[in-house]
């Protein structure tokens, strides 16, 4: 997925590894993993890549 704000390093895409009523994601630059809440996450989504998509 790509979030509207970056991550530290600058990266912007996340990869989703668990969601429920949190998600816990992976920045796909720096591979640092963390969690946030689900409202928080639906809310900063810019857009959803799927497999596939280009």
């Amino acid at each position: 997925m790509i979030m509207k704000k970056k991550h530290p390093c600058g990266e912007n895409k996340m990869l989703v590894l668990r969601s429920g009523m949190d998600f816990k994601l992976r920045c796909v630059a720096c591979g640092r993993e963390f969690m946030i809440a689900r409202s928080k996450a639906e809310k900063n989504i810019k857009s959803v890549i799927r497999d596939g998509d280009t």
